[in-house]
């Protein structure tokens, strides 16, 4: 395994976007648990992309530009309804003294939503793994395989670690009205700053 190869999957991982947020919004509003569910969820939502990858499909998403703005702005739209939800003071992520106000499934589904709609993901399947794949490899796809899966199993430690240090800050939040007014307003803030960079970002 490339050194090169993890230290930018790392880098790529654990650089803020739609799954940290959501992961550290389910940390606080819901706790421990909810926190590893949104990391496993978040997990599963990069298995379609590289299904996709590695049925040819997201070649078509990196040429077609009617099928890559489909996605992109899919998922725009997306990262605002999130963002309504999470002003909202009775929404999804809204901050529970209950930790288990939120279903699983629910926790689970929103998680993997926010990674299937994420056009970027396919992106990197194409154009960044293909370079850990030497030309005269026997079995390109199953190194393909390898790779992704010690990808993902970095983006689930790195993702659980966020959610469960934001789960353990529950308790100094959800004594404070003000700050979870304030938190929900940022996750809102983050969320609708994510869909602006999707919505404005290229292939």
């Amino acid at each position: 395994m490339s050194l090169d190869f993890l230290i930018i999957s790392l880098i790529v991982v654990a650089s803020p976007g739609t799954g940290v947020i959501y992961t550290l919004a389910a940390g606080l509003a819901h706790g421990s648990r909810a926190s590893v569910l949104a990391a496993f969820a978040c997990t599963l939502g990069i298995v379609p992309h590289l299904a996709a990858a590695m049925l040819g499909l997201t070649a078509l998403l990196h040429t077609s530009a009617v099928a890559y703005n489909l996605v992109k702005y899919a998922g725009v739209a997306y990262l605002l309804w999130m963002a309504w939800q999470s002003l909202r003071e009775h929404g999804v992520l809204r901050i529970e003294k209950q930790p288990a106000a939120r279903t699983p499934l629910r926790v689970v589904v929103d998680g993997i939503l926010i990674n299937i709609l994420n056009p970027k993901l396919s992106i990197f399947f194409v154009a960044f793994l293909p370079q850990f794949i030497a030309a005269g490899e026997p079995s390109p796809l199953l190194r393909m395989l390898e790779l992704s899966s010690v990808f993902m199993l970095m983006t689930f430690v790195v993702f659980a670690i966020y959610g469960l240090f934001a789960a353990a800050m529950r308790d100094h939040v959800i004594s404070r009205p003000r700050v979870m007014a304030w938190m929900r307003r940022a996750f809102a803030a983050a969320f609708v700053a994510l869909g602006a960079r999707l919505a404005f970002s290229e292939r």
